[in-house]
């Protein structure tokens, strides 16, 4: 590895740009390899098995890409697929997971509070919030909740409007979420409806957007391992294993700039 690599992130879709961006934001010298995996999205109704075997996939892209670091940018594969993710690279890159880094800030910042996490399926069901903050020998409740409606409406476009304030008011007036102090906004999509979440809340719950709290932890990350680029050189790469234009003006409306779409089938 080399300060001069590039990031690899990759996401089940378009959620995972917000990481991205966020990065780069973080992380300016720095060139990314971006894989959004249009072709299987969503992830968050699938199994984890099926979950591995697409991460494996679109490692094999990223380590022939030459990427020193491959960032998780996706919950449901952050917990389906993180461990045997990193076993795979082994040696060949770093391996970071977007959970870990928001578990952190939720021990630093929310110890004695009641947290809310919402979801997809899989990581709702996964628990691995859960089982992160055991392992870390913190007790605090968490109440989470699967919000499977959420990544298709964000994916399609039906965000920022009636239809969805709706949809995510419906969702967070569940009894599991009432008294919360803070939201752990648990899907990389979510940080597109950041503010419809606090103009739900009116300010009564901090909403905890991964998206930068992830960005930082990579930096920090980086920065251990002497691993910080001081040049980004080369432009940025974004593949997907399917064309959408949803992605493409997603990829564009993130970044302020024309993006050129690679496709890469994972299996033909």
């Amino acid at each position: 590895m080399q300060h001069s690599d590039p990031i690899g992130v990759f996401d089940s879709g378009m959620g995972g740009l917000t990481v991205a961006n966020a990065v780069k934001k973080t992380l300016p010298n720095e060139r990314l390899v971006y894989f959004g995996d249009s072709a299987h999205l969503p992830y968050g109704d699938k199994s984890a098995a099926t979950i591995q075997a697409y991460s494996v996939k679109i490692c094999d892209v990223l380590l022939q890409q030459g990427c020193k670091v491959i960032l998780i940018a996706c919950n449901s594969a952050s917990a389906a697929a993180y461990d045997l993710v990193k076993a795979y690279v082994g040696s060949k890159a770093l391996v970071l997971n977007v959970i870990d880094p928001v578990v952190q800030y939720i021990i630093d910042k929310h110890s004695d509070k009641r947290i809310g996490l919402i979801g997809t399926k899989q990581t709702v069901g996964s628990e691995v919030y859960d089982t992160k903050l055991r392992a870390r020998n913190c007790h605090m409740p968490l109440s989470a909740l699967a919000t499977p409606l959420l990544v298709p409406m964000i994916e399609e476009g039906f965000h920022k409007n009636e239809i969805s304030d709706q949809i995510i008011a419906q969702y967070l007036q569940n009894p599991a979420l009432q008294n919360i102090e803070a939201l752990i906004l648990g899907c990389t999509h979510y940080p597109l409806i950041k503010k419809q979440v606090e103009s739900f809340f009116k300010g009564n719950a901090e909403v905890i957007d991964s998206s930068l709290i992830v960005a930082k932890a990579l930096r920090e990350l980086l920065a251990a391992k002497s691993l910080l680029s001081d040049s980004s050189g080369a432009p940025d790469k974004f593949f997907v294993s399917d064309f959408t234009p949803s992605f493409q003006a997603a990829a564009e409306l993130f970044f302020q700039r024309e993006i050129v779409l690679e496709k890469h089938v994972l299996w033909e």
